[in-house]
């Protein structure tokens, strides 16, 4: 069952910039893939596109058969909270705010937030003793690993991850995988922008882009 479908998505700016040309490509329910290719690919576009970040020029985008293509800014907020994680190469983690509460942010707006259920998000990622450390006493594997609490709390159908090793040295990257190959094991549906070939590697479906068309689509022989 395809939970992602882009058919013929192109974003245009200005006369004739193309950072998405005419691609189309479905991933499966549960599946795990991967984005790759060289920095203005157009990989940051494709997964704004598929985060309801922003809408294409032309073709479509459709989201657990929903098609975001034509919905206005508040449709697409509506979608993005309900069904999609995003985890961030930066964390984007509030600085004032400690590891519990910034999972609880995520909560907010989606419903009622819940302090037992973002420890217990915390917990699963292996933080529950960190739940009340503010980022800037955290390590970047423990800040990541918040980020990925906080986009599990809704328990979204779709998690995206742009670059979610890009900062970490090699152990916290490999912890930060480990998470992510449970996840996987558990049926969430991953979608990982790297520029690490053996990150990549790890995926199901190899993507790859070259200015802003697919190049490669594929099922990975290494899984």
């Amino acid at each position: 069952m395809e939970l992602i479908k882009l058919d013929k998505v192109s974003k245009i700016y200005g006369d004739d910039l193309r950072a998405l040309d005419n691609v189309s490509f479905a991933i499966d329910k549960g599946e795990w893939a991967s984005v790759m290719g060289p920095s203005g690919s157009g990989k940051s576009t494709l997964l704004n596109m598929i985060g309801c970040l922003d809408t294409p020029t032309k073709g479509e985008v459709s989201i657990g058969g929903i098609n975001i293509s034509q919905l206005n800014k508040q449709e697409l907020t509506k979608v993005r909270r309900d069904k999609i994680g995003l985890v961030f190469q930066k964390f984007h983690l509030v600085p004032y705010l400690t590891a519990i509460e910034n999972v609880m942010v995520a909560q907010y707006y989606h419903s009622m937030a819940d302090e037992e259920e973002a420890q217990q998000a915390l917990e699963r990622v292996g933080l529950g003793e960190r739940a009340k450390h503010l980022p800037k006493e955290l390590s970047g594997g423990e800040q990541q690993r918040v980020c990925i609490a906080r986009a599990l709390i809704n328990y979204p159908d779709l998690i995206l991850a742009d670059e979610p090793t890009g900062n970490l040295d090699k152990e916290n990257e490999e912890m930060v995988l480990d998470i992510f190959r449970e996840l996987h094991s558990q049926g969430h549906t991953i979608l990982m922008v790297t520029h690490d070939p053996t990150v990549g590697d790890l995926a199901e479906k190899m993507l790859e882009l070259e200015h802003g068309r697919l190049v490669v689509n594929s099922k990975n022989s290494l899984v």
